[in-house]
């Protein structure tokens, strides 16, 4: 964690989640770059099983920002979030004539990194579209 108080860099990470890393980026994609509000409102409508340990992820990573610099939540967008590969549960299904069959249940890490948003965001977004 960045301990400078001029932008402060916010971490939080998930790990082990019982979720596909390549499902779990359909969703991260949505997210990234976005205001901690509207990144909670899309992930609210969105109906992956994923979302609901992604918005859980993001909520923790508003209260460090609260608890550890004392920032204002609205003031918060996701600066980086990263999904990375975890290990596989090894599972084995029997199957015809005393074979096995492996199952790999895959799980994933997810990363978020946030900043606090010190205006030029709303400025250029502005600027898209002519105001």
């Amino acid at each position: 964690m960045d301990t400078t108080t001029s932008n402060p860099r916010i971490e939080a990470s998930a790990k082990y989640i019982r979720m596909s890393p390549h499902k779990a980026r359909r969703v991260v994609d949505q997210i990234r770059g976005r205001a901690y509000e509207q990144a909670l409102m899309i992930l609210e409508f969105m109906p992956y099983r994923v979302c609901d340990s992604i918005s859980q992820l993001l909520s923790s990573a508003a209260a460090n920002a609260n608890h550890n610099f004392g920032l204002s939540k609205t003031d918060l967008f996701i600066d980086a979030i990263q999904v990375d590969g975890g290990s596989f549960l090894k599972r084995i299904r029997s199957g015809a004539r005393g074979r096995t069959y492996p199952i790999h249940k895959p799980t994933c890490h997810i990363t978020i990194v946030m900043r606090m948003d010190s205006g030029w965001r709303n400025k250029i977004s502005l600027r898209k579209f002519g105001k």
